[in-house]
């Protein structure tokens, strides 16, 4: 499966978009990642990525030894230059232009966080494009306490405070059994990762705060599973159930003591994902 990993790169107008691909399934599976691309895009990364999420590409056998279909599985980032009004919506667009350009069409698509905000206007604006979806600890429109969340990041990027924001996302992310094994590494945060400037997370960040696709949410035909968990400090498992209330048909499962890096720390998230799709 390594050795079909790849690093890509499409133009998009007057800028570049990068993406990795792995594996060699017959169809496409598309993961949108969330608002951390804003710091660090995936370019370069597609072997150590291919290492993370090569369950999703390889297939999983089931309690009766039948095989779950393996995946060839993309992995975007935004573009590289950002217009200061960016929208989700336009995130989406953009991203339906580069799986036009790739032939990617009727793929299972995979968003997390904000890139769950991404994918329920590819949802919702190119239907021909989303074959299953699959939304992850995200939210349908802002909330008291996420706008809060999400403005003190953007508190601490303008200040240039690199660490403060890495500590804050990950005290807000992670079931505090993971914290208590990992703040040991806090020190390491200060240069490790650190953007040359801040402006595109900021963008990205500003985008969160105006996402609103509620009142669309059902034009959404294809089947969907929502997965958050009861504990996520940033959007909040409200807006789990709201998407789950919303859209008609969809599926919802809540993970118990894991919050908004439930994608991360539950085992059986990937077998999850696969037997929904």
């Amino acid at each position: 499966m390594f050795k079909h990993a790849r690093n890509g790169t499409i133009t998009l107008g007057d800028t570049e978009m990068h993406y990795i691909s792995f594996g060699t399934g017959e169809h496409a599976l598309i993961i949108l990642p969330g608002l951390g691309d804003g710091l660090t895009t995936v370019k370069g990364l597609a072997l150590p990525l291919a290492m993370e999420y090569q369950a999703y590409a390889r297939g999983t056998k089931t309690c009766d030894d039948s095989l779950q279909k393996a995946y060839t599985v993309f992995i975007f980032s935004r573009k590289n230059r950002l217009p200061e009004e960016y929208t989700t919506r336009d995130m989406a667009a953009d991203q339906a232009r580069a799986m036009e350009l790739l032939g990617i069409t009727d793929a299972n698509v995979m968003g997390v966080s904000q890139g769950g905000m991404i994918a329920q206007y590819l949802a919702i604006d190119h239907p021909d494009l989303v074959k299953k979806l699959v939304l992850a600890v995200t939210c349908s429109r802002t909330s008291p306490q996420m706008e809060a969340v999400v403005k003190n990041w953007i508190r601490l990027a303008e200040s240039d405070n690199y660490k403060a924001l890495m500590i804050d996302t990950a005290e807000h992310s992670y079931s505090e059994r993971y914290l208590k094994r990992y703040r040991p590494l806090y020190p390491l945060m200060r240069r490790i990762g650190k953007p040359k400037d801040f402006s595109r997370f900021m963008i990205q960040a500003n985008a969160c705060l105006q996402h609103n696709a509620w009142p669309e949410l059902n034009q959404i035909k294809c089947p969907v599973l929502i997965l958050g968990g009861d504990t996520d400090r940033i959007v909040g498992v409200h807006s789990s159930r709201e998407l789950y209330e919303q859209i008609t048909g969809s599926e919802l499962y809540i993970y118990t003591g894991l919050g908004h890096a439930a994608y991360e720390e539950a085992k059986d998230f990937p077998a999850r994902v696969l037997a929904f799709l």
